[in-house]
């Protein structure tokens, strides 16, 4: 049986690839247990028993029947609709012998008490999430307690929030399924998050972490404001700390007699105004923190934990919120009302709202400020309404920082006495950027000078194009001063199919794969149409397909995949699975003309020959309108690059990080040899001026797409010079390599 028909796995045996089966949280519970993260252990309850759930209870179709009339956008209705749904689920019976499987599994992970948290299929992938949608209980004990905690973590996913959250993004109710990870209950006697860049700014040289006494939930719920600590990520040195005063903290109840699982308790004095944990600790978290930053390539948001003096990761996600800082406006003279921590940056003005409890939510139109003490997800409608937020409590990583930078929204929290201060009504003007709230409307003039700065942007004769992988982030950075999209990856989107597409065609279901597919490119395509989405064809490595569903009866076992059955290898080897790949661009190329090919990992001139003849044959040939590139990251290409190029392409784009891995013989995520590996080498510049050169010499455009541009603006430079005609770097890099680029072009007299 494989993991997407059982009702239980553990971590051990779940990867990052498995979100269809254990939902976000699972996933990313499995991967680092197989990275030899400190992790607590635990099982999942996986999505496929909450489906079968549904399917055993015959419940979906009352739930319909409750979710048809419902506007979203109505608080009171949303409310009291979510209450009907789950109590409708929380009624069902759970199937008996389910009931003994998640029994039989918490005996064996030990029984005790155990944290029982949601994890669902379409949560926590970037730009497509917000905090705390569905329920977690902590301090839980006991067989039936857990049997029962799973169940009203199903019911959550009919939570207000998450209704609204879907209605809004356009998911469908019951393709958002649930999953939930039952895990060894941490008895922490600090607790919190970390991010793996400044969360307002998005500055990736800092690592931020933020602590409390006792259970982390009170970070995320801004109930309590928690130490703040800085730290330099290059050398992994303590940079800032504010340590915070806390007067309680959340921890286990001691009466386990029916009562509250988690009760308040105070901190003695004599602690209250103590750094959290010590400075080693702070630096080991940084050091946890960069390792998975490292394992996953994307910025972390992290959750840890500290139990006996051991610290335990019980969570990580990707930051869902990172954007290039934008120019900060003048300092506004006026008067000031209030400061607190700058939480989400920009500037608004509007009438404050001030809103004691979720329950009153229905009182902030659109274009007003909320005013609260705190925010929980309930709170989202009316976030979504706000122009801006303020809190009295909170730090940079409650509820209401993180879903304020997920809008987009000026925020500010920690105002110690915002509800107070503040009347409803009131004009103010929030300045997110400096933590400062302003008397009257005064963002008028400062909104003004970042439109012209805006207006003003920087123009460029070598074109800067980004680097894409989720098709959730396109219509945002589509928005950018951005000429394209120079790498559009499908492994992201194939993840999320979640099968191997040879084991969908032995089902007869291929035309399936090339529907999901296409829906995902289309998403590229239509953001950044006119302006041209080159697609690299896939680049899966056998252990990456292997993960798939069905895909090790395809795949073989490889000692080096990273040199193994890739690229153009397999298109010629496995035509009819390449075939599938180019349906999907020709359903998308039927309506956007703007989406172009690139094929990977190229090793011989043959292989380069017949990919585009089986391309040519199925429709897809050179035109004004359709153009093939190639990457460039063997150096056979380098060697050859003539011959490579009378086969007829339009293009090349240089991936940066296998050609200096394959020209230094150096593996890229070799820690050892991390400082050997650097694009900036004699022999990886000596291949990258080569590649350009003979490239201009024929008339086919040159660009590079791996990671260097971005971190060395001296060889950015140096690319303009030998008359590259385009970079593609990541977005958070835009307006950065533009101006490195600006400069370049301005010292060598080139116009844009």
């Amino acid at each position: 049986m494989n993991k997407g028909q059982k009702a239980i796995v553990w971590f051990n045996e779940v990867t990052k690839d498995d979100v269809p089966t254990v939902g976000g949280k699972g996933a990313n519970l499995g991967e680092m247990s197989r990275a030899n993260i400190p992790v607590p252990p635990g099982f999942i309850v996986t999505a496929n028993a909450y489906i079968n759930f549904l399917n055993r209870t015959k419940i979906t179709d009352k739930i319909r029947q409750l979710l048809k009339p419902l506007d979203a956008n109505d608080s009171k209705k949303l409310q009291q609709t979510a209450g009907e749904i789950k109590q409708v689920i929380l009624d069902a019976p759970m199937p008996a012998e389910l009931a003994t499987e998640i029994k039989e599994a918490y005996k064996k992970m030990g029984k005790g008490l155990v944290a029982v948290r949601s994890s669902a299929t379409a949560e926590d992938l970037p730009e497509a999430s917000f905090a705390g949608q569905q329920s977690t209980f902590l301090n839980v004990e006991g067989e039936k307690e857990v049997v029962t905690a799973v169940q009203k973590c199903w019911a959550s996913l009919f939570e207000p929030r998450a209704i609204f959250y879907r209605e809004q993004h356009g998911f469908d109710h019951f393709k958002v399924h649930i999953a939930v990870p039952v895990q060894k209950m941490v008895q922490s006697e600090a607790a919190g998050v970390m991010f793996t860049l400044e969360p307002v700014t998005s500055d990736q040289s800092k690592i931020i972490i933020e602590a409390v006494f006792g259970l982390g939930e009170t970070i995320v719920g801004g109930e309590v404001t928690p130490d703040l600590y800085i730290i330099d990520k290059k050398g992994l040195k303590i940079s800032n700390k504010q340590v915070g005063t806390q007067e309680w903290k959340l921890t286990k109840n001691p009466k386990r007699d029916g009562a509250k699982a988690n009760i308040q308790a105070s901190v003695p004095s004599s602690s209250r105004s103590k750094q959290k944990i010590s400075d080693k600790d702070i630096l080991q978290l940084a050091r946890l923190g960069k390792q998975l930053e490292e394992h996953y390539k994307f910025p972390q948001d992290i959750e840890w934990a500290k139990e006996n003096n051991e610290l335990f990761i019980v969570q990580t996600r990707p930051v869902t919120t990172i954007k290039e800082v934008a120019e900060v406006a003048p300092e506004i003279k006026a008067p000031t009302l209030l400061t607190g921590v700058s939480a989400s940056p920009g500037m608004a003005s509007g009438p404050v709202k001030v809103v004691p409890a979720a329950s009153q939510i229905d009182k902030v139109d659109h274009g007003d400020i909320l005013v609260a003490e705190m925010t929980t997800p309930d709170f989202v409608p009316a976030m979504k309404r706000a122009v801006a937020i303020v809190t009295d409590r909170g730090g940079r990583t409650s509820h209401a920082a993180i879903v304020s930078r997920e809008l987009g929204i000026p925020c500010i929290v920690g105002s110690g006495e915002a509800t107070h201060k503040l009347k409803d009504g009131q004009v103010i003007t929030v300045d997110g950027s400096r933590g400062k709230v302003y008397a009257g409307k005064v963002a008028k003039e400062a909104a003004a000078t970042v439109a012209n700065i805006l207006r003003e942007q920087i123009k460029t004769k070598t074109r800067v194009y980004v680097n894409l992988a989720q098709p959730e982030l396109a219509e945002t950075v589509a928005a950018r001063n951005v000429d394209g999209v120079g790498l559009a990856r499908a492994e992201f989107i194939v993840a999320q199919i979640g099968q191997h597409p040879a084991y969908m065609i032995s089902q007869n279901r291929g035309s399936e794969f090339t529907h999901k597919l296409a829906e995902g490119i289309t998403a590229f395509a239509k953001a950044f149409n006119p302006r041209p989405v080159v697609y690299r064809t896939t680049d899966f490595k056998t252990n990456e397909y292997r993960s798939l569903t069905g895909g090790k009866k395809f795949e073989p076992q490889e000692e080096n995949p990273m040199l193994g059955y890739r690229g153009c290898s397999r298109y010629i080897r496995e035509v009819e699975v390449f075939k599938l790949e180019l349906d999907a661009i020709k359903k998308v190329r039927q309506k956007y003309k703007n989406l172009w090919v690139m094929l990977p990992f190229v090793r011989t001139v043959d292989e380069l020959t017949r990919c585009k003849e089986i391309m040519e044959a199925e429709g897809l040939k050179r035109s004004d309108e359709f153009k093939l590139w190639m990457m460039v990251e063997v150096p056979s290409n380098i060697f050859i690059m003539e011959q490579f190029l009378e086969v007829g392409i339009d293009g090349i784009s240089i991936g940066s990080n296998d050609l200096t891995q394959l020209t230094l013989g150096i593996d890229r995520d070799s820690p050892k040899l991390a400082e050997e590996f650097d694009e900036r080498n004699d022999a990886v510049l000596t291949a990258l001026e080569r590649a350009i050169k003979v490239t201009k010499s024929r008339g086919v455009t040159s660009s590079i797409c791996g990671e260097a541009p971005s971190v060395y603006p001296e060889l950015t430079e140096k690319l303009v010079e030998w008359g590259i005609t385009s970079v593609s770097i990541s977005p958070d890099m835009i307006g950065k390599t533009r101006e490195i680029i600006a400069k370049a072009e301005e010292r060598l007299s080139i116009k844009p």
